[in-house]
């Protein structure tokens, strides 16, 4: 199919597919024989890259290479490369891509298929389409109905500390207070060393090296800093804080602790919930939480923990008084204020 001239307020356009590629585009001139030029030239260069081009017989194998070599994240790569090895690119559909989804995480829900495959796979693509390899593709992402998050919160964050210390595993009681006090991922706990800790100054610098490389300074509250000075160690710096090589490790004493503390059994990332969901309610603005806790946007906190700023009586702040959740105001103590 060849493209078509039409014209719109004097301008020429043209529109159709050659080659596999479809064209919708102004010719940015109201002379029809310009644009009639424009029209072929456009129409020999999509046939030439067709048949020769940097774009012909284009694997899905060497558009995941050539991502990679752009020092692009490799994360989640692996299994997206071995999914579709040799497949040409072009032919490589929107819809094939939400299969493959499925496909690759059969067990997983729509978070984790935009999130490993969907996305990734559009990057890739997309990637190749800036070489001038092949055409840019958009993928409709899966609906995504997040989940309340459990979090933990201040009660249950000391009752596990003191059990673990009753245990004798200070450092682990250590290490759920760090986590709730400075909203940090297991794998950046378990990555601490003495080196980022200034017990003095009350301040920790967290790493995170997936999918990019980064870190942020957390500041650390007093209980947190008594609990860290209370764990046995030399303080080497390049010793881990808490002893632990990563969440494989701590998962079994984790659970250990919850049912010897008969507590609900949360897992660690609770922790992280636990602090924005602690720090919403008690009316710090997201984006203070979003910095504070090591999100890289508010929008992410917003969307997922904005159920903790459902509570209807938050108005009561609007006359000086607590919210329900602050205090019980049932009708004999309000009277009993109002008297005063």
């Amino acid at each position: 199919m060849s493209l078509k001239l039409f014209q719109r307020n004097g301008v020429w356009y043209f529109r159709g597919t050659v080659a596999g590629r479809r064209f919708y585009q102004s010719a940015k001139t109201t002379d029809r024989k310009i644009a009639e030029r424009i029209k072929a030239e456009t129409e020999a260069k999509a046939w030439q890259r067709s048949f020769d081009g940097p774009g012909a017989g284009l694997t899905m194998a060497q558009v995941f290479t050539a991502y990679l070599d752009a020092d692009k994240s490799e994360r989640f790569l692996l299994k997206l490369a071995q999914y579709w090895k040799d497949m040409l690119a072009e032919d490589v559909t929107p819809e094939l891509i939400r299969q493959a989804a499925k496909k690759i995480y059969p067990n997983a829900n729509e978070p984790t298929w935009n999130r490993q495959v969907i996305k990734p796979t559009q990057a890739a693509i997309n990637h190749a389409a800036g070489l001038g390899w092949c055409q840019r593709i958009s993928v409709k992402r899966y609906t995504e109905n997040p989940e309340v998050k459990t979090p933990a919160t201040v009660e249950w964050v000391r009752a596990f500390a003191s059990q673990a210390d009753t245990d004798g595993l200070p450092h682990l009681g250590a290490l759920c207070l760090f986590m709730f006090g400075t909203a940090a991922r297991v794998g950046e706990a378990c990555s601490l060393t003495w080196r980022y800790v200034d017990l003095n100054a009350a301040t920790a610098e967290l790493h995170l090296f997936k999918p990019t490389p980064w870190k942020r300074i957390a500041h650390l509250p007093p209980e947190v800093v008594v609990a860290l000075a209370n764990i046995p160690s030399n303080r080497n710096p390049d010793d881990p804080v808490f002893g632990y090589s990563g969440r494989g490790s701590v998962r079994g004493p984790w659970n250990n602790v919850c049912r010897r503390a008969k507590i609900e059994r949360l897992t660690p990332h609770c922790c992280r919930h636990g602090f924005a969901t602690s720090m919403l309610q008690a009316g710090i603005d997201v984006k203070t939480v979003a910095d504070m806790g090591g999100w890289k946007d508010a929008t992410t906190v917003l969307r997922t923990y904005a159920h903790a700023m459902k509570d209807p009586s938050i108005t009561n702040v609007l006359f000086g008084a607590k919210s329900v959740q602050g205090e019980d105001y049932d009708l004999p103590t309000i009277r009993n204020k109002r008297r005063k």
